[in-house]
């Protein structure tokens, strides 16, 4: 990896400027014309952040935000660079979240994802491909928990009008507060964007390959210990864990590529075929130490203490897609063959077994993309495929967007879906004998999901309503085996944000209100979540720089929390054991400051925790980290 980041710094140093005497921008704006006489005059090319943007395949084009707002201190702050409003996060970076809000994950289907991994995990709709004038180098840093960091680099770069390529590498080691706690993510990126000069011809290409590896310690074996007030165990690796040597590895690699072509004049007829070819590996592995054996009731340690589990997806889909600039329509046919299989298993007599679940699937892709007047916009897409092993597989995803006066905006939506569960509940293979599972008669979870919001303008305030219903709904239960519920899950979910400002001084407050009518008891979950943030903002130093300071408070409210299990990385049905968390704030100072490209986040987290007995958790023997020091440093570099 030293020598991608030698070609990166090469490239950078070689192209700090661009100068184009013939391909200018015509806006005045981006063009300085320097005329000493009728033969000696130049066009000086001085890009603007416009002329730096950015896109997924099938979003929209942005300008790099460089913007410092309120919101930012959500992300930068936040090692996955995500608001992570609705989790809370285990006591090590890079170890994950437990999710309080129920959000339905179309990254998890038909495939091996574990819950728990998923939180640093980049699918193909989130890929970003670029558009650049000049070189570009992006830098996120975040601290680690006592020794390590989490870093990741982007560098990007155009030849020509027609070519972009870009690389990243993201990697985070952090070591932890607690006995066998380290953390080891990362993540290595190439994509390209290529377009003809005749605009005929496009593509979309990346390699990923991600990582999230964990070691694990099982949470705490005496809670007595943790909330007694001896001093000796302030240093938290003088507390005893359950697990001393084990450990979780996820390993995800993706090939992609999308082609598209216009085989006519677009003006007259704007029709175009596409060829989306795909390959996906994901990995999963757990490692049981020899000297953790006595945590779990029944381990056949016979031979290899490990098992993995694995998924494959080849995915080829065709599409002709009529594409002008008010409607678009999209429609194909998909091919998929999908495999699933775990290792090092036990059989009823005792012997190490594996099992491999194959099948080939046939389904037709379709979406619809209409825009009116720039205040109408719907999107609807539907994705139908059938196998004899993993069964019918259905997706609607359908939102529409209103905005009747500027800065007034109404969206709702209306999901549908039907699939099987998630990978990881359908086939396990351990030598611990609970986790060892085959659910060959599995039904189809179909989630139906109702939802809207509206915007205001005045205290930029949002309203939110979403109404989720889960018929055969997957579960684990407190013995790590995997079920489905009799009768469906339905969950009420309405919530709202707002910012009141008074001169320098700001309030941003966000709320949600969450009930689940049935079925409470397989789905435990706080009935209010919410945060406040007090915050100062002003220019400084003669307005060279800005800067933002305030208070950040979250909170949700006391509920009987599912157990973690490390040998699933999944959330489980407390029992006996379980105990209800939740009911203590959580309180943030912070101090962040903006200086050009560069922005600086600088937070003192869990700060109560730096006073008071910490009793806050992120699951029943999983404490949230103690108070500490955390820097976030986001920096854009436009050569």
């Amino acid at each position: 990896m030293k020598y991608i980041f030698c070609f990166i710094f090469l490239a950078s140093s070689l192209q700090a400027q661009v100068v184009n005497k013939t391909d200018f921008t015509t806006r005045a704006s981006d063009t300085l014309v320097i005329d000493n006489g009728e033969k000696d005059s130049m066009r000086v090319f001085k890009p603007t952040i416009e002329d730096y943007r950015f896109r997924t395949q099938f979003g929209e084009s942005k300008v790099f935000d460089t913007t410092f707002v309120a919101e930012r201190t959500f992300k930068f702050s936040q090692y996955n660079n995500q608001d992570n409003f609705g989790k809370i996060q285990f006591a090590n970076i890079g170890s994950g979240f437990q999710d309080l809000v129920l959000v339905p994950r179309k990254e998890q289907n038909l495939t091996l994802l574990p819950t728990n991994k998923l939180h640093f995990y980049l699918s193909e709709d989130q890929i970003k491909y670029y558009d650049v004038k000049t070189p570009t180098t992006s830098f996120i840093y975040h601290s680690a928990m006592r020794n390590g960091a989490a870093l990741q680099t982007t560098y990007t770069q155009n030849i020509g009008k027609n070519f972009n390529f870009a690389i990243e590498y993201m990697g985070l080691r952090s070591q932890g507060f607690y006995t066998n706690s380290l953390a080891a993510n990362n993540h290595t990126l190439f994509s390209a964007h290529f377009k003809s000069k005749n605009e005929k011809y496009e593509a979309f290409t990346h390699y990923i390959h991600q990582n999230v590896n964990n070691e694990e310690y099982g949470g705490i074996k005496d809670l007595g210990l943790f909330l007694g007030g001896d001093s000796r165990f302030n240093n938290r690796q003088n507390l005893e864990v359950n697990l001393n040597n084990s450990d979780s590895r996820f390993s995800a690699r993706r090939y992609y590529l999308s082609q598209s072509f216009t085989p006519f004049n677009p003006e007259k007829y704007p029709f175009k075929l596409r060829h989306i070819l795909m390959h996906q590996g994901n990995k999963q592995y757990f490692n049981l130490g020899a000297g953790d054996i006595a945590y779990y009731e029944l381990v056949t340690g016979a031979r290899d203490l490990g098992s993995k589990s694995y998924s494959n997806t080849l995915s080829n889909t065709v599409s002709l897609v009529f594409d002008n600039e008010k409607f678009k329509l999209d429609a194909g046919v998909r091919h998929q063959n999908l495999t699933l299989g775990s290792l090092n298993g036990i059989t009823d007599t005792g012997f190490f077994a594996g099992e491999k679940w194959k099948e080939s699937r046939l389904g037709a892709v379709g979406n619809l993309q209409i825009d009116l007047w720039d205040k109408f916009h719907l999107n609807s897409g539907i994705e139908f495929s059938n196998g004899k092993v993993f069964g019918n597989f259905i997706r609607s995803g359908n939102t529409l967007t209103f905005e009747p006066i500027k800065d007034y905006f109404i969206e709702a939506k209306v999901n549908f879906q039907s699939a099987a569960p998630s990978f990881n509940y359908l086939l396990k293979a351990s030598p611990i004998v609970n986790f060892n599972y085959s659910m060959s008669d599995f039904k189809n979870e179909s989630v139906l999901e109702l939802g809207g919001e509206v915007g205001l303008k005045w205290f930029e305030a949002k309203a939110m309503v979403n109404l989720l219903r889960i018929d055969n709904y997957a579960y684990f239960d407190s013995s790590g085996q995997p079920q489905q519920a009799e009768s469906a899950l339905n969950v009420t979910q309405v919530g709202g944000q707002a910012t009141f400002s008074s001169g320098k001084f700001h309030l941003n407050g966000r709320l949600l209100f969450q009930t689940a009518l049935e079925n409470k008891d397989l789905y435990p979950a706080p009935n209010f979540i919410g945060r406040a943030n007090l915050y100062f903002k002003s220019p400084a130093f003669k307005n060279a720089a800005q800067i933002m300071t305030g208070l950040k408070v979250s909170y949700f409210s006391k509920f009987d929390s599912r157990m973690y299990s490390p040998a699933l990385s999944e959330f489980i049905l407390p029992g006996a054991r379980g105990y209800a968390i939740g009911g203590e704030p959580i309180v943030d100072v912070y101090f962040n400051m903006k200086v050009k490209t560069m922005q600086f986040f600088i937070e003192g987290q869990n700060l109560t925790a730096s006073f008071m007995q910490n009793r806050s958790y992120t699951a029943p023997y999983y404490p949230v980290y103690d108070f500490r020091l955390n820097i976030g440093i986001l920096w854009n570099l436009f050569h």
